[in-house]
């Protein structure tokens, strides 16, 4: 190998093995950091009026038991909308006056033209929106949870996506998956002074924000909270974590379901990984560790990917030398250890530590999902869920 290759080769490395690492020098300097107190005086309390949007694509199975669960929050100031795209609604009546049932005449096809539609049908002119997927179920107290981060001055504010389901190990490692983010990207990543990712849903706006953010773009398929969160970073605002505001989310239980949901996220991430970059320039410009550390994650492949291509570069160097194989075989340590460091901080259910003996299993069917991402979005919009609406109790109070 001449140098022009070795310094090749080992930039490559680099570049995937950080991954590995990055998680656990996160949580490091969290716990080095000193933490900053929030304080809300009594003066800056407020009651905002939210509208609770529902997005709905061809299936509403679970509408009923979503909006069971919403009408039974602790809180009055709010409308929830629903959006049945492309939906039969013979079945769904709703005699609340909270409820408002929304039917699109052409489909629209997408989260973002379901949450403008909405916008657009607003029966008064709410202060802030959630955003609440048609298989979720929330606590009680999540709009008084948000509250506690709107109070503080936040724009923005990204809640915790617990499973609803944990009935197969599909949806066992797609939780286990969920809560190593949740820890890294939401919990460590906000108390590092940096932002929140969105998860999709369980997310929380100003009204005024989300219209800046995205009323103007066009973005077709999947991704929209990525362009989102993005877009709110971009302008240097932070998004926060709440750890008690809580909304249940369907997991994948099947592996044809988990096969054509990543595809679409892999595709997604293929699609705008780039705004990592433009963050990270910005942050030069602005002085702005948000910026500069969201940035890094944003850029950062899906979970799957950097485990799998660190595995090659590891098989690689028992070939080539022995010495960097000891660095790959020390930071896939790190990588385990940061792994059950976010699972025990999570409070995880007993079912998804049994079932990390499959982790292989489950890597092998987003391997499959890449090799079909190039068309996911083209051939479909949403993830069919077949489970139903009962809670099974998975508690994160960490």
């Amino acid at each position: 190998m001449n140098l022009i290759s070795f310094y090749l080769w080992v930039t490559l490395q680099v570049i995937i093995g950080y991954n590995l690492v990055l998680p656990i020098l996160f949580f490091i300097i969290y716990k080095l950091k000193r933490p900053y107190i929030f304080k809300i005086s009594d003066s800056n309390l407020s009651t905002p009026d939210y509208a609770i949007i529902v997005t709905a694509y061809e299936q509403t199975h679970s509408l009923n038991s979503v909006v069971d669960s919403l009408l039974s929050l602790k809180y009055e100031n709010f409308l929830i909308y629903i959006v049945a795209d492309k939906c039969d609604i013979s079945s769904l009546s709703f005699i609340d006056d909270k409820v408002v049932l929304l039917r699109p005449e052409v489909t629209l096809g997408s989260n973002i033209r379901s949450h403008f539609y909405a916008i657009k049908n607003f029966k008064r002119n709410h202060s802030h929106l959630t955003i609440i997927d048609s298989d979720n179920l929330v606590e009680p107290n999540y709009l008084n949870h948000l509250n506690e981060w709107f109070n503080q001055g936040f724009e923005a504010v990204q809640g915790v996506r617990n499973a609803k389901n944990l009935d197969t190990t599909f949806a066992c490692l797609d939780a286990a998956r969920d809560l190593y983010y949740h820890f890294y990207d939401a919990r460590i990543l906000f108390g590092l002074g940096s932002s929140a990712t969105l998860a999709g849903s369980g997310m929380a706006f100003t009204t005024k924000l989300y219209k800046e953010c995205l009323e103007n773009l066009h973005i077709e398929g999947a991704g929209f909270d990525k362009v989102l969160q993005s877009e709110i970073v971009g302008r240097n605002l932070r998004i926060a974590f709440s750890k008690k505001a809580i909304v249940y989310d369907e997991k994948t239980s099947k592996s044809d379901q988990l096969v054509n949901q990543r595809a679409r996220w892999i595709n997604t991430w293929f699609k705008y990984f780039n705004l990592g970059f433009k963050l990270i320039l910005k942050s030069y410009n602005n002085r702005s560790i948000n910026q500069f550390l969201f940035g890094f994650v944003l850029i950062r492949p899906p979970l799957f990917l950097f485990i799998v291509g660190s595995l090659i570069c590891l098989v690689i160097n028992l070939w080539i030398s022995y010495f960097a194989l000891a660095i790959w075989l020390l930071a896939f340590l790190f990588f385990v250890i940061g792994f059950m460091i976010a699972i025990t901080n999570s409070k995880a259910d007993i079912r998804i530590y049994k079932s990390l003996i499959n982790i292989p299993q489950f890597i092998f069917f987003q391997v499959v999902s890449l090799v079909k991402s190039r068309k996911a979005n083209e051939n479909s919009v949403a993830t069919k869920h077949f489970h139903n609406s009962t809670i099974i109790s998975q508690k994160n109070e960490n």
